[in-house]
């Protein structure tokens, strides 16, 4: 067990799982203002008032620090889009889109630093393939205008969440001249437009 003293100056006990739990938040909290780079284990413990050497123990070494921020936010964003059960088809699409643009909103600088790091280091490529994935597959489950499941709708929607990311991105970043609800209608109009493109089925 790990003591950890709380704020009436009582001790408490938590567990190594909980206590490494608490400390992926808070690494997941920095995520939302500094690069990947910047969150080291050094900031870590001066943020949660404890040792580098305990953070070794519970994470090995930086990377797999890194790695382990990485796969808490890809997690939360997954778990922040989920389209409501009910509802029409655009509706749950915009209540999808409109969370993935306040995920990246309040976490761009590290959300940023994931996409670019991406392109280089192979273990957060797989983190972001597999969150890119799980958000593809939704928009099938939603069925926005019946799409079908073929291999050019899942091109196209592939293709649609790179174009999504790249405007909020750029959004975020530059003076777009948008506010929220009119990005929010863009992304929102422009996949069931891209859709009419597909060929018909035979």
């Amino acid at each position: 067990m790990v003591v950890v003293s709380t704020t009436s100056g009582a001790r408490t006990r938590m567990s190594p799982e909980r206590r490494r739990e608490q400390l992926l938040d808070l690494g997941v909290r920095l995520f939302a203002s500094r690069t990947l780079d910047e969150i080291s284990i050094d900031l870590l413990a001066q943020e949660a008032g404890i040792s580098r050497g305990l953070l070794y123990h519970y994470f090995g070494d930086k990377m797999a620090f890194r790695e382990a921020v990485v796969r808490r936010a890809a997690a939360d964003l997954v778990a922040q889009t989920e389209p409501p059960a009910e509802g029409d088809e655009i509706a749950k699409l915009l209540h999808s889109v409109a969370a993935y643009v306040d995920f990246v909103d309040a976490n761009y600088e590290g959300y940023l630093s994931l996409v670019r790091g991406a392109a280089s280091d192979p273990a957060l490529r797989a983190l972001y393939d597999e969150a890119f994935r799980t958000l593809g597959e939704r928009f099938f489950d939603i069925g926005v205008q019946v799409v079908p499941d073929t291999a050019a709708a899942r091109l196209l929607v592939r293709g649609w969440q790179a174009m999504t990311e790249e405007l909020v991105l750029a959004w975020k970043a530059e003076e777009t001249g948008l506010d929220r609800d009119q990005l929010l209608d863009l992304l929102v109009a422009s996949l069931p437009a891209l859709l009419t493109a597909l060929p018909e089925q035979g």
